[in-house]
């Protein structure tokens, strides 16, 4: 449901508040996810907080993905999780479920991927690489990147599962931010603002006209 929200803020620039028309459009979605968690959360209680706790796991991930994703794009920080646990109890009525650390964790490597995306973008359409003097998105992928790999999880459980499958992913990520920085800093250098292949060459239509 937040995809559309993830898709807008990519084309945005960091530590500015989101837009007020992508916050009104996106709202029903935001509002439907505190309804279904303010449904369930009944279940969710006590001991069954820890014990169905698994059954949506992959949903708080994907919110935290977001909420984490929105915090870095206005702030350039990382949200804590006592921020995030707020997050997911901002409903009308506070429905009192755990966002547990491990899903807390996960959605992070999950917003990984996002940052990426932005980082990328705003590299394609604005020529440089967003972020605060002397700090920027890759210097905090970087960070966050040394940060995750340092994770130690008890072997055979859920999060040391769940991390397996996500530092590889991570980790192609960054590495995806510093190619692209590296192809516009060495080969961005070579070509004047604005050039467009088969474009601005009259000798590339000669040689194509001529093949």
């Amino acid at each position: 449901m937040l995809r559309q929200f993830l898709l807008f803020c990519r084309v945005r620039k960091l530590n500015e508040p989101i837009p007020q028309n992508i916050v009104k459009g996106n709202l029903q979605y935001y509002q439907n996810i505190q309804t279904k968690l303010a449904e369930i959360a009944p279940d969710l209680q006590g001991v069954n907080a820890y014990r169905y706790g698994r059954q949506i796991s992959w949903g708080l991930q994907e919110y935290m993905e977001a909420v984490s994703f929105q915090h870095y794009l206005e702030t350039q920080t990382l949200i804590t999780y006592h921020d995030a646990q707020a997050n997911i109890n901002l409903g009308a009525t506070p429905h009192n479920i755990i966002l547990t650390v491990d899903d807390y964790l996960l959605g992070i490597f999950d917003m990984v991927g996002e940052v990426m995306r932005f980082a990328i973008t705003a590299m394609a359409t604005g020529g440089e690489l967003p972020g605060k003097q002397g700090q920027n998105v890759l210097a905090d992928l970087r960070e966050l990147r040394v940060s995750l790999a340092c994770l130690e999880a008890d072997k055979g459980t859920w999060l040391a599962n769940d991390i397996d499958k996500k530092m590889p992913v991570m980790v192609e990520c960054v590495e995806k931010v510093e190619k692209a920085l590296y192809g516009l800093t060495v080969r961005g250098a070579e070509r004047p603002k604005g050039w467009m292949p088969d474009t601005d060459d009259p000798r590339r239509h000669e040689e194509v006209e001529g093949s």
